[in-house]
């Protein structure tokens, strides 16, 4: 199998700016999805992720000129697969984690290393749920297949993002709604180059004024 290329620091740099360039929408929608996802135990996390996923392959390929946070909830289009694919790995992926993690002096590491495994395997999972219209099943198969081509190289990426993704825990919790949409916005790019082809052009980290040519100003909603 021909090894899928990582471009890590382009990547994480691009998701970063992305991120920076649209902040507004991007943090509204992940406010929205933590909230509810948080006080219906879990049962719409699946959707609301779907839709902060959508919302950011949107803003990415300029489709939508009127996206706003609200726009979240069109993630509920994709529901059954959606809340199949975040409860049902993630229950997968705890209980696994608390067997292996009752194995004496390894038990803990080998039980970290399932969660970032398993999170390194299926991180473009929801994406082709949301952009390709696949079900749960064959969306974490095609996941996992491309991953495997180049495993260690998509770990070390896929555990930096969920670092990333996380680090808003700390705050009592709170900054996890700015930190979530870096993390889905560092896996959009390497999503869309590694299944579309598509490069993320550099974003500027300044705004851009009205002398600036629109093609070299940031993507957002136009």
């Amino acid at each position: 199998m021909e090894k899928t290329e990582v471009k890590f620091g382009e990547w994480i740099e691009n998701g970063f700016n992305l991120y920076k360039a649209n902040f507004g929408p991007l943090v509204l929608a992940s406010l929205i999805a933590v909230v509810l996802g948080s006080v219906t135990v879990g049962i719409l996390a699946g959707p609301l992720m779907a839709g902060l996923v959508l919302i950011t392959l949107e803003i990415m390929d300029k489709k939508d000129p009127e996206l706003s946070g609200g726009s979240v909830f069109r993630g509920f289009d994709y529901f059954l697969n959606s809340f199949l694919f975040v409860m049902g790995w993630g229950v997968a992926i705890l209980l696994a984690s608390l067997i292996v993690g009752l194995i004496p002096c390894i038990g803990q590491l080998a039980a970290l290393f399932i969660i970032y495994g398993a999170q390194a395997f299926l991180m473009f999972g929801l994406f082709l749920i949301v952009d390709k219209k696949m079900d749960f099943w064959p969306a974490s198969l095609k996941s996992i297949n491309t991953v495997k081509s180049n495993f260690w190289l998509f770990l070390a990426f896929a555990v930096v993002a969920a670092i990333i993704g996380s680090v808003g825990a700390i705050a009592c919790g709170i900054g996890i709604i700015f930190t979530i949409p870096i993390q889905v916005c560092i896996l959009a790019v390497a999503y869309r180059e590694v299944f579309n082809g598509v490069r993320v052009p550099d974003i500027p980290d300044v705004p851009p004024t009205e002398d600036t040519p629109s093609s070299e100003r940031p993507i957002q909603p136009e």
